[in-house]
């Protein structure tokens, strides 16, 4: 079920709540498509055949990269942002921990840590972002995440 924040308020009560998303099949074109987007197409990602016999993984894995951008379609699985726009405002610290292979479920469990008044319609969100791998000792992922919500 999702939430809806639709004010200050509203988001300022979420402090110290955390949420998770659904899980999200992390397939080998979505890789690729990632691939060719950013052009970094190192054989890890990209060759099956070179990463089954030589990746410790097995198989073709995730661009970290990849992995954190879908933060934004894994926190809207579980939110509603009600206001006229929220952005993007960076990252105080992120740590690409594990791998996501081909082929994997992931899900994003955000904790909302701050949310500080940025001018008379605006906050600034702080959220501590993990993306886990189904079935890994470890998170693929973990961040702090700043976003900027504008409400008018």
């Amino acid at each position: 079920m999702k939430t809806a924040i639709t004010s200050f308020a509203q988001v300022a009560a979420m402090r110290g709540t955390q949420i998770q998303s659904d899980w999200l099949t992390v397939t080998q074109d979505d890789i690729e498509q990632f691939a060719d987007v950013t052009r970094d197409r190192q054989w890890i990602h990209v060759d099956r055949v070179r990463a089954a016999a030589e990746s410790p993984y097995g198989t073709t894995v995730a661009h970290g990269f990849f992995t954190l951008s879908l933060l934004p379609t894994l926190i809207s699985q579980s939110l509603t942002f009600g206001f006229a726009m929220v952005l993007n405002y960076g990252f105080d610290r992120i740590r690409f921990i594990g791998p996501v292979p081909s082929g994997s479920r992931i899900r994003g469990i955000f904790a909302l840590e701050d949310v500080q008044p940025a001018g008379e319609e605006a906050a600034t969100l702080t959220w501590h972002a993990e993306v886990e791998v189904e079935g890994a000792d470890r998170p693929a992922l973990a961040a702090t995440w700043l976003q900027r919500a504008y409400f008018a």
